[in-house]
């Protein structure tokens, strides 16, 4: 039961972000953010406007936490890039592109699924690095120079990659195994006037 516990809790003061919009892919939008709560990750799900409820393609509602517009990289450890048709849509918000850039220039996690893929494209940032995705878009990331996989699963370095709702057990174990290795030992402190931490 302890160890239980203390694998549930692994992400303790981890803070992610997700993105969501309208026609986003359901399953994975929602089962990285419940798998990562239940790790005790606090995950941020972010629209194009706070607190409006956006259908996925399925019909299954996500009402967002926060605007887009509000988010700073520096405040997570990383970013959650579901599928569905959302990204083609938000690859057009330069806030969106300037998020993942950021999160990426400081080495932070990128985790894109499916059509998630697109985002990461649009920004920049994906030349040479390794990846997988829909097939759909396998074009369009092999054009971005990246080097395409076909496989459940793609790590390189903080960029992490799935094809598809099926993939995402392996896309979640390989999100837990790396925000788990960089986790913070205590929850940050907040609102307690502490300067700047070295």
């Amino acid at each position: 039961m302890h160890a239980h516990r203390a694998a549930a809790r692994s992400l303790a003061g981890v803070r992610i972000l997700a993105i969501v919009g309208d026609d986003y892919e359901d399953l994975e939008l929602w089962y990285p953010r419940l798998r990562l709560e239940e790790a005790g990750a606090h995950v941020t799900v972010a629209g194009c406007v706070q607190g409006r409820t956006y259908a996925g393609k399925h019909g299954y509602p996500c009402t967002s936490d926060a605007a887009i517009a509000d988010m700073e990289a520096g405040d997570f450890q990383g970013i959650v890039l579901p599928g569905g048709w959302m990204p083609d849509s938000l690859r057009r918000d330069e806030k969106v592109l300037d998020l993942v850039r950021v999160f990426a220039a400081h080495g932070k996690l990128v985790a894109a699924i499916c059509h998630g893929g697109w985002i990461p494209i649009s920004a920049g940032v994906y030349r040479g690095v390794r990846v997988t995705g829909s097939l759909g878009i396998k074009d369009d990331l092999m054009n971005a120079g990246a080097i395409w996989e076909d496989a459940p699963v793609v790590v390189d370095r903080h960029f992490i990659s799935s094809r598809k709702p099926g993939d995402l057990p392996a896309f979640m174990a390989a999100i837990v195994e790396q925000l788990a290795t960089a986790a913070p030992a205590t929850p940050p402190a907040r609102g307690d006037n502490a300067g700047p931490q070295g």
